[in-house]
């Protein structure tokens, strides 16, 4: 907590102090109006305790309303400082994070469980007064009348007792609810973000049972905070009401034999009476507050994660280069223990050359891209840029010079313009013209209806495959890297469109360091040389024309990549019939 907010549950706690203070004069002022005012019949005395009384209740709900404020600055506060110190930690976290963690899980996280936070702190001003208020009530009871104190406060006892009980057993149940939450949360945004492969494979119904089971066991674990609270909650009522009971008759007994007044009797009553809420309310704050510690066991988790890649203490700047790669001797697996992908790979890329890299699924070619720009580190070997170990480099200077067109464009939910210029948000027009036209984008983008300032839809699913790929394409260009890497940046369009981009391919590697990783053949002869990989070892290299000529495993991973193709393109055309 900062001390900024520190100051604000201070004063908070200030106006709540004032407000117990106002609160617990109440019923002893009533006492004294009775006695002084209807008793004695002085009118005088019944108006001017009146008064006073009136002046306590407009102190109280100040305080009560500036306290409530207060409490609710903090905690929202609080939750957009978690919130956005997630976002942050997030961000640097690595690949391997993000590899094994649920995207559903990270959204509740963010939300759910922050709302659960936020619920808890906007109570603590509000238990503290709760607290000061029994504290207070207490002592005042004791200095009226011991006996009747004793039996008004007979209660508080059994319901720690209880409370205790009730806290044992709600937390675990509480931690299971949040976990099946962002279950339910992980379904929802599967459903939604894979809306397409849920249609095209006709999977509604199989989803709906997922959500429906998902569901059903949230609604569980709820029944069971409920018979939990159905339980304890009743105690919080019968207890002090017996108590009043009690008090009512001693009290009673009291007045009768002349040894209280009944004004003592009525203050009596109204403490007691003003016991009632806070004590009901603790098992509102025993509940929210074993749902915060669940909530802040799982933020914690996110916090608390620290990422395997990060800026060596002694790293230095990337030095003037022309871009030449070398893995060296590379070895590097998902998983520990795990199959190696790369084992002892070695590759050289010169400044300003073009190497295409081909092999079959799961020969390493897409882990090759993702090595050079540091998402993940190798198990063993190196990988140079310009003469450094990309290790010994700032991650932030690394990335830049390293341009990625993904396999799986993403396109963010803006404009064509600001998607273009990511890497730079600053970029004038002219430059963000300029990428567009090289990556032969242009055209169509002048045929949007907003032009450059179209707003995609989510992902960019508004646009062709095609589109989507030279508009990525462009956003690597404006970045101007040192090296660009195109993993399978043709994939996602259909064969016979792969002209529209094969163009702006050639115009944009030329004089570039460049990895291509393809498997279609008019893509892999835009580079100057090829290299074929196999269970992570470069197997053979040339030229296109060459490995055709002599090399049989060549071959034969083009016949497999040009046979799922026709597949594929088989399926859509069934798709489209249909």
């Amino acid at each position: 907590m900062t001390a900024r907010n520190r100051a604000v549950v201070a004063i908070g706690v200030v106006m709540g102090l004032i407000w117990t203070a106002a609160r617990v004069a109440i019923p002893s002022l009533t006492g004294r109006a009775v006695d002084d005012g209807i008793i004695r019949s002085s009118l005088g005395h019944l108006l001017m305790w009146a008064l006073i009384i009136a002046g306590c209740g407009v102190v109280q709900a100040s305080c009560s309303g500036l306290r409530r404020y207060l409490a609710f600055k903090v905690s929202y506060q609080v939750e957009t400082d978690l919130r956005e110190a997630m976002f942050v930690n997030l961000q640097r976290l690595d690949f391997r994070f993000h590899d094994r963690a649920q995207t559903g899980q990270l959204m509740a996280r963010a939300a759910t469980d922050l709302q659960q936070i936020n619920s808890f702190v906007v109570m603590i001003p509000i238990t503290i007064a709760n607290f000061l208020t029994i504290v207070s009530v207490g002592a005042v009871l004791f200095t009226v009348n011991v006996r009747l104190a004793i039996i008004s406060i007979a209660c508080l006892p059994f319901i720690n007792v209880a409370a205790k009980r009730f806290a044992s057993r709600i937390h675990p149940v509480s931690m299971t609810l949040q976990e099946e939450l962002s279950g339910l949360s992980t379904v929802v945004e599967e459903t939604v973000t894979g809306i397409r492969a849920v249609k095209g494979f006709g999977a509604e119904g199989t989803q709906h049972r997922q959500l429906s089971g998902q569901a059903d066991r949230v609604y569980d674990r709820i029944m069971d905070l409920a018979r939990i609270r159905a339980f304890f909650m009743p105690l919080l009522d019968v207890l002090p009401a017996l108590s009043l009971a009690l008090v009512l008759w001693y009290g009673g007994v009291q007045v009768l034999d002349h040894h209280l007044s009944i004004g003592q009797l009525v203050e009596f009553n109204l403490y007691v009476t003003l016991l009632i809420v806070p004590l009901r309310m603790v098992g509102q704050i025993i509940a929210q507050a074993q749902r915060a510690v669940a909530s802040s066991q799982r933020v914690k988790e996110v916090l608390d994660a620290n990422p395997t890649v990060f800026d060596a203490d002694d790293a230095r700047p990337l030095p003037p280069g022309g871009g030449e790669v070398r893995f060296e001797d590379v070895s590097f697996s998902y998983g520990e223990g795990g199959r190696a992908v790369l084992d002892r790979f070695n590759l050289t890329v010169a400044a300003g050359e073009s190497v295409a890299l081909v092999g079959s699924t799961g020969s390493g070619k897409s882990t090759v891209a993702r090595l050079l720009p540091r998402f993940y580190d190798p198990d063993s070997g190196r990988v140079v840029l310009d003469d450094v170990d990309v290790r010994q480099l700032r991650l932030a200077e690394l990335r830049r010079a390293v341009g990625i067109v993904f396999e799986d464009t993403f396109l963010f939910s803006d404009s064509v313009r600001n998607n273009i210029a990511y890497a730079d948000p600053e970029a004038s027009d002219d430059e963000v013209l300029r990428a567009a036209e090289l990556a032969g984008a242009a055209e169509f983008i002048s045929e949007l209806p907003d032009g450059y300032e179209t707003l995609l839809g989510e992902r960019g699913f508004s646009l062709s495959g095609g589109q989507r790929q030279r508009i990525a394409l462009a956003r690597a260009i404006l970045a101007n890297p040192r090296v660009l890497i195109l993993d399978d940046a043709t994939s996602s369009v259909d064969a016979t469109k792969e002209h529209e981009i094969r163009g702006a391919l050639a115009q944009v590697m030329e004089g570039r360091s460049t990895i291509v990783i393809a498997h279609r053949p008019a893509t892999i002869a835009l580079a100057q040389r090829v290299v074929l990989l196999d269970e992570g070892r470069v197997v053979a290299e040339g030229t296109h024309e060459d490995l055709l000529a002599t090399c049989g495993r060549y071959r034969e991973v083009l016949a497999q990549a040009a046979a799922i193709d026709a597949a594929q393109a088989e399926l859509a055309g069934e798709g489209v019939s249909r």
